[in-house]
């Protein structure tokens, strides 16, 4: 697989090169980054002290002249316009970019008609396996528990509340009947009232090098469930994205998401 990665130097780009260059069936194609980066024409693997051949650039024509597939996790801002590319372009697009508003998923639906893409707000394994649990719990939970959702990521992530604990919010209510934008607090101050029961509620931390914890709590009257994943790299993330690409080998357009990479939604549906 000749595999193209935006935002080279950031974290998650630069994981995502050393899986990529580790990986048996695929190889690294080009790397992007934005105009103003000081490694614009360096290595791509110059961080790593290992030379991958491939120098990173802001041309999307160039770093995507070889590619078979995009990986992004970036800014919605830059990914919608490599979508714009990748869709005009036949490129396959893995993303991992959360932040997106109404208009900015309605462009991405529009681009699986004409390329492939799978867009999850977490690749993780882990988390989307999570996901299912928190269906099978919020049906077993509808009545008489409290459902909060708490998540913490480091000091630079710029969305609140993450793209995978507002993920999260919709797997529950959609499993209760409900619809998040109806029932969601995100935010609690002076005398707020006794709480909603139908509501689900976010709290967001943020601070020092924390890659990503999540946790739900169901809480009822003499006992509570919590159900938690902790991310302590974000290595398990460039896995699951190249879990991701291998899914989408035999597909020309379509939109996915890791529930199809792992069968889980199929699973369900049996």
């Amino acid at each position: 697989m000749k595999i193209a990665v935006a935002g080279a130097s950031g974290r998650m780009g630069r994981m995502l090169i050393e899986a990529i260059t580790e990986a048996d069936d695929a190889s690294l194609s080009g790397a992007l980054d934005i105009p103003s980066s000081p490694v614009i024409g360096a290595d791509a693997g110059a961080y790593a002290g290992q030379a991958t051949g491939v120098s990173i650039t802001a041309s999307l024509e160039q770093g995507l002249a070889d590619a078979e597939y995009l990986i992004d996790f970036t800014r919605p801002e830059g990914t919608l316009a490599h979508l714009a590319y990748c869709a005009a372009h036949g490129i396959k697009l893995i993303i991992g970019t959360t932040g997106f508003d109404a208009e900015g998923k309605a462009a991405i639906a529009a681009a699986a008609q004409k390329t492939a893409i799978l867009f999850a707000p977490n690749m993780s394994v882990g988390v989307n396996v999570t996901m299912k649990l928190l269906e099978m719990a919020a049906r077993n939970f509808s009545e008489g528990y409290d459902i909060e959702i708490i998540e913490a990521h480091h000091r630079h992530k710029v969305d609140a509340p993450s793209g995978t604990a507002l993920k999260m919010g919709e797997v529950i209510a959609d499993a209760l009947g409900r619809k998040l934008d109806d029932v969601a607090v995100y935010a609690r101050e002076g005398v707020t009232g006794p709480r909603d029961p139908s509501s689900i509620g976010f709290a967001t931390i943020r601070g020092g090098d924390i890659v990503g914890d999540h946790t739900v709590l169901f809480a009822g009257i003499g006992e509570r469930i919590e159900i938690s994943h902790k991310s302590s790299s974000r290595v398990s993330y460039a896995h699951g994205s190249l879990r991701a690409a291998r899914f989408l080998r035999d597909k020309k357009t379509g939109l996915y998401d890791m529930q199809d990479v792992l069968g889980l939604r199929q699973a369900a549906a049996e």
